[in-house]
């Protein structure tokens, strides 16, 4: 009887050793877990929707990415750059950051380094370079008279900047950074109403502006005079039906630019030039042309806003027997008739 008492009060006491064994192994199980989600992450997502068509390009545009942390003494902590351009492409991308408390600024700048197009002006050393350090500068060459030009598709170059707060609490945070894009491709189309044959070679297009140097906030530096050049230049022929009751053929020129970002407080200017005698055949102050274009659709919106947010322009403009017809212009497809603006 002893036997069977004592047998019994053991195996009830192995029972609850069992038991609290059990809870310590969950409890355990389950700080642990605690423990691994005490880290704090915030993945960083990025967008280009200020354009024109308020759609996210990112996607599709976005070539290469450097992201600048800086701390709340505006010191650089960390940089990280992604090149790939298949991983910035992917919907999900993201940079996640892992951080102290605290308040950070992030900077990033898009499409440095490529084709010899935008660099870093500094070295950017983590622990000493300051934010107000970090400016982009165009690539350019110098003519034989030291005059600063260039003729290249410049790659795209974007820009953004926002403020982090980073919290204690444990989690996954996210966050949108939103980008804007500085370069402008410029499409001129040169169109002699009176049918005659045109000569790419006897025509010169420039587009004049000081907007090779760019600070942190992407505002623009003061920097000297650069004269962008066309990258690609051909002759157009086209012909019509001979039933048609307007001219059978069109002959004109056509010539592509990429310029740096407009302001509507230092027009570019767009000058042509005959190439054979040096005459000046038209000279236009760009963004005041194309601020005609804004329309009804776009009014409520500020004038650099639209400058900022459209990032191509088509102009077709017209000569009769090599003179410049002033009184009309067709812009990114919109017909514009000119009276005496002073514009030109």
């Amino acid at each position: 009887m002893k036997r069977a008492q004592i047998f019994r009060r053991w195996m009830a006491t192995l029972t609850m050793v069992a038991v609290v064994l059990t809870f310590i192994s969950c409890t355990r199980s389950h700080i642990f877990e605690y423990e691994g989600d005490c880290d704090v992450y915030y993945d960083i997502r990025f967008k280009y929707d200020y354009n024109i068509k308020y759609a996210d390009a990112f996607a599709n545009e976005v070539r290469s990415l450097a992201l600048y942390i800086f701390d709340e003494d505006d010191i650089l902590i960390e940089k990280i750059v992604t090149t790939d351009k298949e991983e910035l492409s992917k919907e999900d991308f993201h940079i996640r950051l892992e951080l102290p408390a605290g308040c950070y600024t992030l900077l990033a700048w898009g499409g440095l380094g490529e084709e010899e197009s935008f660099d870093m002006l500094a070295d950017e050393e983590i622990g000493r370079t300051r934010i107000e350090e970090l400016q982009v500068r165009m690539h350019r060459a110098y003519d034989d008279e030291g005059r600063a030009y260039s003729d290249k598709d410049l790659a795209p170059l974007f820009h953004g900047i926002m403020e982090l707060d980073v919290v204690s609490e444990p989690g996954t945070y996210k966050k949108t950074m939103s980008l804007m894009k500085n370069t402008n491709v410029v499409r001129i189309v040169l169109n002699e109403m009176s049918g005659h044959a045109m000569d790419s070679k006897n025509f010169t297009f420039e587009i004049t502006d000081h907007s090779g140097l760019y600070d942190y906030d992407n505002t623009r530096l003061d920097d000297e005079a650069i004269t962008y050049k066309p990258w690609y230049i051909e002759e157009i022929y086209a012909d019509f039906d001979e039933s048609s009751t307007r001219s059978t053929n069109i002959n004109a020129v056509l010539a592509e630019l990429t310029i740096g970002r407009m302001m509507t407080t230092e027009s570019p200017i767009l000058r042509v030039l005959n190439s054979q005698t040096g005459e000046q055949i038209l000279r236009l102050p760009l963004a005041e042309y194309m601020l005609l274009i804004k329309g009804n659709y776009h009014k409520a919106m500020g004038d650099q806003e639209y400058l900022d947010r459209q990032d191509e322009y088509s102009l077709t403009l017209f000569l009769d027997e090599g003179k410049w017809m002033s009184t009309q212009i067709v812009i990114n497809g919109w017909r514009v008739v000119i009276n005496d603006t002073g514009l030109n």
